[in-house]
Protein backbone atom coordinates (compact mmCIF):
# COMPACT_ATOMS: atom_id res chain seq x y z
CA UNK A 1 0.00 0.00 0.00
CA UNK A 2 1.47 3.28 -0.77
CA UNK A 3 1.90 6.42 1.25
CA UNK A 4 -0.67 8.95 0.66
CA UNK A 5 -0.21 12.22 -0.77
CA UNK A 6 -0.94 13.63 2.53
CA UNK A 7 1.49 11.76 4.34
CA UNK A 8 4.18 12.55 1.48
CA UNK A 9 3.38 16.44 1.51
CA UNK A 10 4.09 16.01 5.79
CA UNK A 11 7.31 14.75 5.76
CA UNK A 12 8.55 17.23 2.88
CA UNK A 13 7.19 19.82 5.04
CA UNK A 14 9.64 18.78 8.17
CA UNK A 15 12.97 19.12 8.64
CA UNK A 16 14.17 15.76 7.97
CA UNK A 17 12.18 16.36 4.29
CA UNK A 18 13.77 19.27 3.82
CA UNK A 19 16.83 17.89 3.92
CA UNK A 20 16.00 15.32 1.59
CA UNK A 21 14.49 17.84 -0.80
CA UNK A 22 17.33 19.61 -1.06
CA UNK A 23 20.14 16.92 -1.37
CA UNK A 24 17.79 15.61 -4.61
CA UNK A 25 17.41 18.76 -6.03
CA UNK A 26 21.50 19.41 -5.82
CA UNK A 27 21.58 15.86 -7.65
CA UNK A 28 18.94 16.92 -10.35
CA UNK A 29 20.90 20.12 -11.15
CA UNK A 30 24.08 18.23 -11.31
CA UNK A 31 22.26 16.43 -13.80
CA UNK A 32 19.55 18.02 -15.73
CA UNK A 33 20.00 21.65 -14.90
CA UNK A 34 17.02 23.48 -15.73
CA UNK A 35 15.74 21.14 -18.26
CA UNK A 36 15.73 24.47 -20.53
CA UNK A 37 13.23 23.60 -23.74
CA UNK A 38 12.55 20.18 -22.11
CA UNK A 39 8.65 18.21 -21.60
CA UNK A 40 9.20 16.74 -17.92
CA UNK A 41 7.66 14.32 -16.54
CA UNK A 42 7.14 13.47 -12.75
CA UNK A 43 5.82 9.87 -11.50
CA UNK A 44 4.89 8.86 -8.33
CA UNK A 45 5.31 12.20 -5.47
CA UNK A 46 7.69 14.15 -8.02
CA UNK A 47 6.40 17.77 -7.07
CA UNK A 48 8.84 18.90 -4.50
CA UNK A 49 11.54 19.13 -7.50
CA UNK A 50 9.77 19.62 -10.49
CA UNK A 51 9.71 23.66 -9.96
CA UNK A 52 13.47 23.39 -10.25
CA UNK A 53 13.29 22.68 -13.85
CA UNK A 54 12.05 26.59 -14.29
CA UNK A 55 13.77 26.44 -17.99
CA UNK A 56 11.71 23.31 -18.99
CA UNK A 57 8.40 24.15 -21.28
CA UNK A 58 6.00 21.78 -19.82
CA UNK A 59 6.08 19.65 -16.36
CA UNK A 60 3.47 17.01 -15.57
CA UNK A 61 2.95 15.55 -12.11
CA UNK A 62 1.64 12.08 -13.01
CA UNK A 63 0.20 10.80 -8.74
CA UNK A 64 -0.58 7.33 -8.77
CA UNK A 65 -4.13 6.48 -7.81
CA UNK A 66 -3.32 4.49 -4.70
CA UNK A 67 -1.25 7.64 -3.37
CA UNK A 68 -3.37 10.27 -4.45
CA UNK A 69 -3.06 13.32 -6.14
CA UNK A 70 -2.66 16.92 -5.08
CA UNK A 71 -2.80 20.05 -7.26
CA UNK A 72 0.33 21.50 -8.76
CA UNK A 73 1.48 24.43 -8.48
CA UNK A 74 -0.65 25.36 -5.56
CA UNK A 75 -1.10 28.67 -7.71
CA UNK A 76 -1.97 29.20 -11.54
CA UNK A 77 -2.79 26.43 -13.93
CA UNK A 78 -2.86 22.60 -12.38
CA UNK A 79 -0.13 20.36 -13.92
CA UNK A 80 -0.91 17.28 -11.88
CA UNK A 81 -3.13 14.23 -12.38
CA UNK A 82 -4.54 10.85 -11.12
CA UNK A 83 -2.95 8.31 -13.33
CA UNK A 84 -3.10 4.25 -13.31
CA UNK A 85 1.41 4.42 -13.23
CA UNK A 86 0.96 1.44 -15.38
CA UNK A 87 -1.13 3.13 -18.26
CA UNK A 88 0.25 6.80 -18.30
CA UNK A 89 -2.30 8.82 -20.13
CA UNK A 90 0.07 10.15 -22.22
CA UNK A 91 1.35 9.43 -26.37
CA UNK A 92 4.08 7.74 -26.87
CA UNK A 93 7.48 9.66 -27.09
CA UNK A 94 5.54 12.77 -25.27
CA UNK A 95 8.70 13.95 -22.35
CA UNK A 96 12.63 14.62 -23.33
CA UNK A 97 12.84 14.00 -19.05
CA UNK A 98 10.99 11.69 -17.02
CA UNK A 99 11.63 11.78 -12.90
CA UNK A 100 10.29 8.64 -10.97
CA UNK A 101 10.64 9.20 -7.06
CA UNK A 102 8.28 7.42 -4.73
CA UNK A 103 7.13 5.62 -7.43
CA UNK A 104 8.82 2.24 -7.86
CA UNK A 105 9.55 1.18 -3.60
CA UNK A 106 5.57 1.01 -3.67
CA UNK A 107 4.42 -0.53 -6.75
CA UNK A 108 2.86 -3.96 -6.80
CA UNK A 109 4.52 -4.28 -9.99
CA UNK A 110 7.65 -2.29 -10.45
CA UNK A 111 8.57 -3.44 -14.01
CA UNK A 112 5.28 -2.40 -15.18
CA UNK A 113 5.33 0.83 -14.24
CA UNK A 114 8.93 1.63 -15.28
CA UNK A 115 7.89 0.24 -18.95
CA UNK A 116 5.34 2.28 -19.02
CA UNK A 117 7.08 5.27 -17.75
CA UNK A 118 10.04 4.27 -20.62
CA UNK A 119 6.84 4.49 -23.77
CA UNK A 120 6.38 8.01 -22.50
CA UNK A 121 9.76 8.98 -23.25
CA UNK A 122 11.01 10.80 -26.63
CA UNK A 123 13.74 8.82 -28.51
CA UNK A 124 16.40 10.73 -27.16
CA UNK A 125 15.12 11.64 -23.78
CA UNK A 126 16.79 10.92 -20.34
CA UNK A 127 15.19 9.06 -17.30
CA UNK A 128 16.16 9.27 -13.70
CA UNK A 129 14.62 6.59 -11.07
CA UNK A 130 15.14 8.27 -7.43
CA UNK A 131 14.43 5.32 -5.03
CA UNK A 132 15.80 4.22 -1.00
CA UNK A 133 19.00 2.08 -1.04
CA UNK A 134 18.69 -1.19 0.68
CA UNK A 135 21.53 -0.43 2.35
CA UNK A 136 21.22 2.67 4.11
CA UNK A 137 19.44 3.84 7.32
CA UNK A 138 16.98 5.19 5.62
CA UNK A 139 15.34 2.28 4.31
CA UNK A 140 14.78 1.40 8.10
CA UNK A 141 13.05 4.56 9.27
CA UNK A 142 9.42 3.69 9.36
CA UNK A 143 8.80 7.35 10.32
CA UNK A 144 9.76 8.50 6.27
CA UNK A 145 8.61 7.29 2.93
CA UNK A 146 11.85 5.68 2.37
CA UNK A 147 10.75 2.82 5.39
CA UNK A 148 8.19 1.36 3.03
CA UNK A 149 8.19 -1.05 0.16
CA UNK A 150 11.08 -2.16 -1.65
CA UNK A 151 14.62 -0.44 -1.34
CA UNK A 152 16.65 -1.37 -4.20
CA UNK A 153 20.83 -1.64 -4.90
CA UNK A 154 22.25 -0.39 -8.00
CA UNK A 155 22.51 -3.53 -10.18
CA UNK A 156 18.89 -3.86 -8.86
CA UNK A 157 17.95 -0.79 -10.56
CA UNK A 158 20.55 -1.48 -13.54
CA UNK A 159 18.67 -4.67 -14.35
CA UNK A 160 15.60 -3.34 -14.07
CA UNK A 161 16.37 -0.33 -16.66
CA UNK A 162 17.67 -2.84 -18.79
CA UNK A 163 14.46 -4.94 -18.69
CA UNK A 164 12.96 -2.05 -19.95
CA UNK A 165 14.82 -1.58 -23.40
CA UNK A 166 17.08 1.14 -21.52
CA UNK A 167 20.86 1.32 -20.51
CA UNK A 168 22.54 3.19 -17.52
CA UNK A 169 24.43 6.25 -18.38
CA UNK A 170 25.10 7.18 -14.87
CA UNK A 171 24.71 6.92 -11.55
CA UNK A 172 24.89 8.73 -7.78
CA UNK A 173 24.21 8.47 -4.09
CA UNK A 174 23.05 11.02 -1.34
CA UNK A 175 21.20 10.63 1.81
CA UNK A 176 24.08 9.75 4.28
CA UNK A 177 23.24 11.27 6.99
CA UNK A 178 21.02 9.21 9.53
CA UNK A 179 17.52 9.65 9.87
CA UNK A 180 18.05 11.33 13.42
CA UNK A 181 16.49 14.73 13.97
CA UNK A 182 19.95 16.17 15.98
CA UNK A 183 22.02 15.28 12.99
CA UNK A 184 20.31 16.66 9.85
CA UNK A 185 21.96 19.55 10.52
CA UNK A 186 25.70 17.93 9.24
CA UNK A 187 23.69 16.25 5.67
CA UNK A 188 25.96 18.24 4.00
CA UNK A 189 29.26 16.58 5.83
CA UNK A 190 27.98 13.66 5.95
CA UNK A 191 27.70 13.40 2.08
CA UNK A 192 30.70 14.27 1.67
CA UNK A 193 32.68 11.70 4.16
CA UNK A 194 30.49 9.41 2.91
CA UNK A 195 30.96 9.18 -0.69
CA UNK A 196 34.22 7.87 -0.04
CA UNK A 197 34.37 6.46 3.52
CA UNK A 198 31.14 4.60 3.44
CA UNK A 199 29.25 4.45 0.22
CA UNK A 200 27.10 1.38 1.08
CA UNK A 201 25.23 3.65 3.97
CA UNK A 202 23.35 6.09 1.36
CA UNK A 203 19.88 5.86 1.87
CA UNK A 204 18.89 7.21 -1.80
CA UNK A 205 19.79 5.95 -5.03
CA UNK A 206 19.28 7.55 -8.38
CA UNK A 207 20.27 6.26 -11.85
CA UNK A 208 20.18 7.89 -15.28
CA UNK A 209 19.08 6.09 -18.17
CA UNK A 210 18.90 6.71 -21.87
CA UNK A 211 18.00 4.61 -25.47
CA UNK A 212 20.52 3.48 -27.34
CA UNK A 213 20.38 3.49 -30.59
CA UNK A 214 22.88 1.76 -33.23
CA UNK A 215 24.71 3.37 -36.38
CA UNK A 216 24.14 0.51 -38.98
CA UNK A 217 28.12 -0.26 -39.71
CA UNK A 218 28.97 -0.76 -44.10
CA UNK A 219 31.96 -3.32 -44.09
CA UNK A 220 34.68 -1.88 -43.59
CA UNK A 221 33.24 0.81 -41.46
CA UNK A 222 33.61 1.68 -37.66
CA UNK A 223 30.80 4.06 -36.25
CA UNK A 224 30.71 4.96 -32.46
CA UNK A 225 26.59 4.27 -31.00
CA UNK A 226 24.62 7.35 -30.64
CA UNK A 227 24.31 8.11 -27.14
CA UNK A 228 23.58 11.21 -25.39
CA UNK A 229 25.96 13.14 -23.00
CA UNK A 230 25.69 11.53 -19.58
CA UNK A 231 24.64 14.13 -16.74
CA UNK A 232 25.59 12.18 -13.59
CA UNK A 233 29.04 11.18 -13.59
CA UNK A 234 29.90 7.65 -15.52
CA UNK A 235 31.70 4.79 -13.68
CA UNK A 236 32.83 1.44 -14.75
CA UNK A 237 30.13 -1.32 -13.46
CA UNK A 238 32.82 -2.87 -11.13
CA UNK A 239 33.34 0.22 -9.22
CA UNK A 240 31.59 -0.20 -5.68
CA UNK A 241 32.23 4.11 -4.95
CA UNK A 242 30.20 6.27 -6.01
CA UNK A 243 31.22 9.07 -7.97
CA UNK A 244 31.89 12.14 -7.36
CA UNK A 245 29.53 14.65 -9.50
CA UNK A 246 30.44 17.53 -11.75
CA UNK A 247 30.79 20.79 -8.86
CA UNK A 248 27.57 23.34 -8.69
CA UNK A 249 27.86 26.50 -10.38
CA UNK A 250 27.14 28.23 -7.38
CA UNK A 251 28.33 27.67 -3.17
CA UNK A 252 26.06 26.10 -1.46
Amino acid sequence: MRRSVEELRAFYGEPAGQVVRRLIARRLDDAWGEATGCDVLGVGYAVPWLDGFVGARRQIAAMPGGQGAESWPPAGRNRSVLVDERALPFAAGTFDRVLLVHALEEADAPAMVLADAVRVLAPAGRIILATAARGGLWARAESTPFGHGRPFTRRQLETLVRQSGLEPSAWSQTLYVPPWRPLLGMADAFDQVGRSVAPGFAGLILLEATRQAYARVRPGEVRAAIQGRPALQPVPATRTAPPTLAPRREPL
